[in-house]
């Protein structure tokens, strides 16, 4: 829920839009609780059930009926709200929205798409998933809809983009939105404490202002602590990256070599994050993800947050309540140049959605110029809200850079600058990935041990213990 932006709240059977909502019960992972790791199964079986009930209901509506899985973040569930009167009434088709915690979702979507599952016309995934799901035949190509439909404009889509989403020049998802990850920053509690924010900083720099920010009313920073190889996760795998850490070494045809969770910079990294969170961080940090971060921010609960560069079209929404106030600095570093990572969310169409046409009348139009122009005069937070970093056009618009004219740029910066070839110091196995290791073992690894993490962070597992049992199962896949 995103208290925020009550607003925006539309999602109860919109028109025709049917739209199911689903979240992932927090546990604070890595306790003695042996229930903990179940009662997070049931919940995402339970979610899956109701997907299915939605995908049956559709069936009965007719032909002309999708059912879309996406993620539950505030650009999705705006799509959701203006499906009805920008899609439904111009084209006829009901679209049935499964919406999804990131964590389940990826979990439900990955076994669905992979056991060649029948759920789903169009899934959101990520740059993750998209080359690896292509590679495996899971997903439609995306090109041949593409040469059928020269008004979508593929050629607009931002190369590095599109790149990270295609295998062997195959497009398998459509971005919808695309980001980095930057800094953001109150300036007028930062200027109240006499700090001043680098256009570049350092991670020692960010955590000095933020140590020197924190109150018992305000956090000094919001940092994602919710387990998750994409939640906590991503943001630890940055700083990991800049410290010179890595997951793994690359063996010489890139396959998984030895695990480096034992090694010295990984353990700086976790301590550094830890001890950051523990010191100037949010209450709660174990289970604080995006949306948990963005609420204490608009609330006026932290000075600082380090996130996704989408973020700040939220923040500096017409109805936000902290627009205006905001500075925003590139992702910190420390031994390596740029930090930044590369993500987009992205809608495909698995090999057997039951109606693939269809769906790629909904995703042509979900990912299309059009649908930003459309968004930027009917969401209630104006141009500044609409899907970031997917389209050059966007960043030629008039209105959109009138609108976001404090973080457009920076954001596209941050995202040319994203170290996506060569993130650390040192090579890693897989596809090119910042925040993430491009290997499928990456997703159980990573999550397996960002529990951990997560608990040491809430001060039920020490560091040494969480390091360990990393290790541990970063081992199960060294080749």
């Amino acid at each position: 829920m995103y208290h925020s932006r009550s607003p925006r709240r539309r999602l109860a059977l919109l028109g025709t839009a049917v739209v199911t909502a689903f979240s992932l019960v927090a546990t604070a992972c890595g306790s003695d609780d042996d229930d903990s790791s179940s009662d997070a199964t049931e919940t995402t079986d339970s979610a899956e059930e109701s997907a299915d009930e939605s995908a049956d209901e559709s069936a009965a509506e007719g032909d002309r009926s999708i059912n879309v899985a996406i993620v539950g973040n505030p650009q999705m569930e705006d799509i959701a709200s203006l499906t009805p009167e920008l899609f439904t009434s111009e084209t006829g088709i009901d679209v049935n929205y499964t919406i999804l915690e990131e964590q389940t979702l990826r979990e439900i979507v990955t076994r669905d798409v992979g056991a060649g599952g029948e759920q789903f016309d169009v899934v959101m995934i990520g740059m993750f998933e998209a080359p690896q799901f292509g590679a495996n035949g899971w997903l439609n190509d995306l090109n041949t809809f593409a040469a059928d439909t020269p008004e979508w404009n593929g050629d607009d889509i931002i190369p590095a983009v599109r790149g990270g989403l295609s295998f062997e020049g195959s497009l398998y998802a459509a971005p919808f939105y695309a980001e980095s990850s930057f800094v953001m920053y109150r300036e007028d509690l930062l200027a109240e404490a006499g700090q001043t924010m680098p256009d570049a900083p350092t991670w020692d720099e960010v955590a000095a202002i933020a140590r020197a920010v924190d109150s018992d009313d305000v956090a000094g920073i919001c940092l994602r602590g919710k387990p998750g190889w994409g939640d906590l996760g991503a943001a630890f795998t940055t700083v990991l990256n800049t410290i010179g850490g890595t997951w793994w070494e690359a063996n010489d045809d890139g396959s998984i070599g030895e695990a480096q969770v034992d090694q010295p910079e990984f353990r700086e990294a976790l301590e550094f994050y830890v001890g950051l969170v523990n010191d100037a961080g949010e209450d709660d940090a174990a289970n604080a993800s995006f949306n948990e971060c963005l609420a204490l921010y608009q609330e006026g609960k932290v000075a600082m947050w380090y996130d996704a560069t989408v973020a700040a079209g939220i923040l500096e929404a017409d109805d936000s309540p902290v627009k205006g106030q905001n500075g925003y600095a590139l992702a910190p570093t420390n031994v390596t140049d740029a930090s930044g990572w590369l993500w987009s969310w992205a809608l495909a169409i698995p090999n057997n959605a039951p109606d693939a046409d269809t769906a790629w009348e909904y995703v042509s139009w979900a990912t299309s110029e059009d649908y930003i122009n459309a968004a930027g005069e009917a969401l209630p937070g104006g141009w500044a809200a609409v899907p970031p970093g997917t389209r050059q056009s966007t960043y030629e618009n008039a209105d959109y850079l009138a609108a976001a004219d404090a973080f457009a740029e920076k954001t596209l910066d941050a995202m040319l600058a994203a170290p996506i070839e060569n993130p650390g110091t040192t090579p890693r196995p897989g596809l090119p990935g910042v925040q993430y290791v491009g290997v499928p073992e990456f997703q159980d690894t990573g999550t397996r041990c960002t529990e951990q993490f997560s608990a040491a962070i809430a001060g039920s597992v020490s560091i040494d213990d969480a390091l360990s049992a990393c290790q541990d199962i970063a081992s199960e896949y060294s080749q």
